[in-house]
């Protein structure tokens, strides 16, 4: 049985695949300025997202699927980084292979929304349509990995 994520099978080798629809003739828009963009807009997305990986309650994943599909459409050399990356890579290409997220990182990104969006709707409520708005974004978050596919954890063989 073959695996459907993207890193694994028709490898090329790079973190992609060679069926990989992005890496196909054509996907890099013909306009250089707007490929310019994209490839700006790319690396803001990859900066959001590093700022997830040490700021508890900002998204990660969201930012480097934006960055990734800008990346898909201006630049093969850093798309293939990016879904070659050690620590951002497994993620993006799971998520965009439709295969989701693994239970414990859901459970944590959720319990993340709920700690700071929770919080923060507490603190705003001097102010409630700011409140509002927080639970809504929150909310919507919540929703949003709920509806996510979850991908069942690897087997791990057993420490020592």
């Amino acid at each position: 049985m073959s695996d459907p994520r993207p890193d694994v099978g028709a490898h090329a080798g790079n973190g992609a695949t060679t069926e990989d629809p992005a890496l196909a003739p054509g996907a890099i828009v013909a306009n250089p300025v707007l490929r310019a963009a994209f490839l700006a807009l790319g690396w803001v997305f990859v900066g959001l997202g590093a700022v997830g990986v040490v700021l508890p309650g900002w998204p990660t994943t969201v930012w480097l699927l934006a960055a990734a599909f800008f990346f898909a459409r201006s630049s093969p050399r850093f798309y293939r980084w990016l879904l070659s990356h050690p620590l951002f890579g497994a993620i993006v290409r799971d998520v965009r292979a439709g295969l989701g997220l693994p239970a414990r990182v859901k459970a944590f990104a959720i319990s993340m929304i709920v700690l700071f969006a929770g919080g923060s709707t507490v603190l705003l409520s001097a102010r409630p349509w700011l409140s509002v708005l927080v639970a809504v974004a929150g909310s919507t978050g919540i929703v949003y990995l709920l509806r996510m596919p979850t991908r069942p954890e690897e087997a791990r063989p057993p420490d020592g």
